[in-house]
């Protein structure tokens, strides 16, 4: 039998701190937990985007919201000391490949220190019991297979931003068995897909992207309409993060490292991805592939083998692929015509975790 997607009665009354909480998937996270009577501790930057999620949904008002730099060591460390939680998910990153060949030591200096800096406030915080640390699929050496990337293959992002998460993850391992081997601290990582979803304004993505050609009325650029990516919607990976967090809090023996990804039947290519977004928006929205010359490196294929996950945790996806656009296009929707975001989103969590009877 497939677990619950969030326990909200083992999280009721805990406190959370969420590193990157002004992002898209903190913002996602942090809306969830408040809603659910969690105490929410997060520690970002100002919102990343202009607009963002984070503002749209006066988040600042509904968590307790430390403005930080996750670079900050000693702001960290009494961020975590004042908040004595219970656990910690870690998602504060330069998250973007192409910005990460611009700025490779910004990159390097976030995610590898950054990681560095939250695990030792941890080691430093008797109250923290479970951390996860959240990183992406393109951990993996990318040898463009066919088969799915094991949580066993081989770490060696390409890119400055890839690689960076790499060393992320040894980060972890090296932290988790210095430090934490003969603690009550509980250590994993998650390996996630792409993810998609309502309130995602950054650059040089594909359904950000999307939403903004039809706000202006214009066609839709496709950069790399051949590449495939294990796209899924944003409360796959965020709610899967909180079960793992849950899960080995519960029991030692399951933390370790996971891969969150979709069905490989919605491992599709961006120009797939792109007819879909067009065929639920309707309005005669179209694409056209605009493949730059001389683009810097990105992976043409890459898939991600969950069964570890599913094995030890009996998690599975909810939402396919179609349904993932389909709830991308509501929400952006509501967005352009100034609805209410915080109703359409609370509905959609419903949709994906069961509302209460």
């Amino acid at each position: 039998m497939v677990k619950k997607m969030f326990d909200k009665a083992f999280y009721k009354g805990k406190t959370v701190f969420i590193t990157g909480v002004t992002g898209f998937k903190g913002s996602w996270m942090s809306l969830l937990l408040a809603r659910n009577g969690v105490n929410v501790v997060g520690y970002a930057l100002k919102p990343p985007t202009d607009p963002s999620l984070f503002d749209l949904l006066k988040l600042q008002e509904k968590i307790t919201f430390v403005e930080g730099d996750i670079r900050d060591l000693e702001k960290l460390k009494s961020a975590v000391q004042s908040a004595q939680p219970d656990i910690v998910i870690h998602m504060a990153a330069q998250p973007l490949v192409r910005e990460s060949y611009s700025q490779p030591v910004y990159t390097y200096d976030v995610n590898v220190m950054g990681t560095v800096n939250i695990l030792e406030s941890i080691r430093c915080c008797s109250s923290v019991k479970s951390f996860v640390n959240v990183t992406t699929d393109k951990v993996y050496r990318n040898n463009e297979w066919e088969w799915g990337y094991r949580e066993t293959d081989v770490l060696d992002g390409y890119d400055p931003y890839s690689n960076s998460k790499s060393c992320s993850e040894l980060v972890t391992s090296s932290y988790k068995k210095s430090f934490f081997s003969k603690t009550d601290v509980r250590i994993s990582t998650c390996r996630a897909g792409n993810v998609i979803g309502g309130g995602d304004f950054a650059a040089d993505r594909i359904i950000p992207d999307c939403v903004r050609a039809m706000e202006r009325g214009d066609e839709i650029i496709v950069r790399n309409p051949y590449s495939i990516r294990p796209y899924q919607h944003v409360l796959e990976p965020v709610c899967a993060y909180l079960m793992v967090a849950q899960r080995q809090y519960e029991d030692a023996s399951l933390q370790g490292n996971y891969n969150i990804g979709p069905d490989n039947c919605d491992c599709v290519t961006t120009g797939t991805l792109a007819d879909l977004f067009c065929k639920y928006w309707g309005e005669e929205a179209h694409w056209i592939n605009l493949s730059p010359e001389g683009a810097p490196h990105e992976a043409g294929l890459l898939k991600l083998d969950c069964a570890r996950i599913q094995r030890v945790m009996n998690w599975r996806p909810v939402w396919h692929i179609d349904d993932a656009v389909k709830k991308v296009v509501e929400w952006s929707k509501v967005y352009l015509r100034h609805g209410n975001l915080a109703e359409e989103m609370d509905r959609q969590i419903d949709a994906y975790i069961g509302k209460d009877k």
